[in-house]
């Protein structure tokens, strides 16, 4: 990734977890190549907007020509995106993109891709934005710019009862999804405070995709979990019963769509959200997926707080 600094999404490779009758998951195999997604049940998707003539004049020409806005994602993270039963990709992201094209006038055209090349995709013009769950950070706005549109911090879960404090888990096996920040660099700091005192390390354990890692807890492989808050609230709602919070939400940090360095389409976008606020669209679209915790009031272009 960009300047070696990860995102709190990675490349991700099928995991799939399926529900048996005692609600607990069991992994069903991986496949690389088309990913095809995780079976998890899927919200009903809010009504699409509706254009608005003065924000779609605002999108730069040879895309509103087109009539569509390509999007670059990566499957799945639900409850962000990812694929139903059927196939289509859906979350709260995609169905607030498709309120920000609706806005705008024009139809989504998602294309899914390795997370890692989301960004050089739209640098090179392959991609008009990219739509994965990626943290506006100062980093990246050197080679983005970003368009600010929720707020998700980082929350872990284990078994219930199991009594594993995020601040004291020395010694602890802690499953996440490789690549993500997480891994590369909250669990390592956490882990260096613990050697530092002179108590065991964290064991972090990777896995490649956010299901792998549910499961792992679920299952008793770890101890524990951590992912982006809207993640982990997902799991635990999904795996009924069989994990809870471990802690609270902690470092927030805004989610962000990236788009081409300098590109009037940021300002697209964020005229679209502002309206979409206004007019309750948004706040419908996140209630629809139980994540009114990280709604923002007031998006903005390059909001990165480190």
């Amino acid at each position: 990734m960009l300047g070696g600094k990860q995102d709190r999404r990675a490349k991700i490779w099928r995991v799939a977890a399926v529900f048996v009758a005692t609600g607990a998951l069991a992994l069903s195999g991986c496949a690389s190549g088309s990913d095809s997604g995780s079976e998890k049940e899927s919200t009903t998707s809010a009504a699409p907007a509706e254009k608005v003539e003065a924000i779609a004049n605002t999108v730069p020409e040879a895309i509103k020509s087109s009539g569509k806005l390509v999007i670059g994602v990566n499957i799945p993270y639900a409850p962000n995106e990812f694929k139903d039963p059927e196939g289509k990709i859906v979350g709260f992201d995609v169905d607030l993109m498709n309120a920000i094209a609706g806005t705008l006038g024009l139809t989504p055209d998602y294309r899914e891709a390795d997370f890692a090349k989301i960004i050089p995709s739209i640098q090179g013009g392959t991609f008009n934005v990219g739509m994965s769950s990626f943290t506006d950070s100062k980093e990246r706005e050197q080679s983005v710019d970003f368009v600010t549109y929720f707020s998700a911090g980082t929350l872990w879960a284990q078994k219930p009862g199991a009594g594993i404090d995020p601040e004291n888990a020395c010694g602890k096996k802690v499953a996440v999804q490789a690549t993500t920040v997480q891994e590369t660099d909250e669990l390592p700091a956490r882990s260096k405070k613990c050697t530092d005192e002179g108590k065991p390390a964290i064991e972090i354990v990777p896995f490649d995709s956010q299901d792998a890692a549910t499961n792992a807890v679920v299952l008793g492989q770890a101890d524990a979990m951590s992912a982006d808050s809207p993640v982990t609230l997902y799991a635990i709602k999904q795996t009924n019963g069989k994990l809870e919070q471990a802690g609270e939400t902690f470092d927030s940090a805004p989610y962000g769509w990236p788009v081409a360095k300098g590109s009037p389409l940021a300002q697209s976008l964020l005229q679209a959200l502002e309206h979409l606020i206004e007019t309750g669209k948004y706040k419908e679209i996140a209630a629809n997926w139980g994540l009114e915790e990280g709604m923002i009031d007031k998006p903005v272009i390059n909001g990165a707080i480190s």
